[in-house]
């Protein structure tokens, strides 16, 4: 899983076309838009494109002004599942003399 939050800003007379374009693009969810052309938007891996490529996608739409990634989250699904021969990590990271 890749999950990565990110703020758009775009040149407000285009903001609504915009904001379609990304609408209909697989992998994006707009979460929040402002008046100024502002977006936060989280873009996810999609079955045939990681988030990166939509990502460097979303730059081209017209009237973006910047994209800006904010956060980034990344899990492995086959680190999901107990490791039972693996080791125990320690609880406290205080140095112990």
């Amino acid at each position: 899983m890749n999950i990565c939050g990110c703020l758009v800003h775009i040149a407000p007379d285009q903001a609504e076309a915009a904001a379609r374009t990304m609408r209909n693009t697989p992998g994006v969810e707009i979460h929040a838009q402002a008046e100024d052309g502002r977006f936060v938007i989280v873009v996810e891996d999609t079955q045939s494109r990681l988030a990166s490529e939509i990502i460097m996608d979303l730059h081209q739409i017209p009237g973006v002004i910047s994209l800006t990634l904010t956060y980034h989250h990344f899990e492995d699904p086959a680190e999901d599942t107990p490791h039972p021969d693996a080791q125990s990590q320690t609880t406290s990271r205080r140095l112990t003399l």
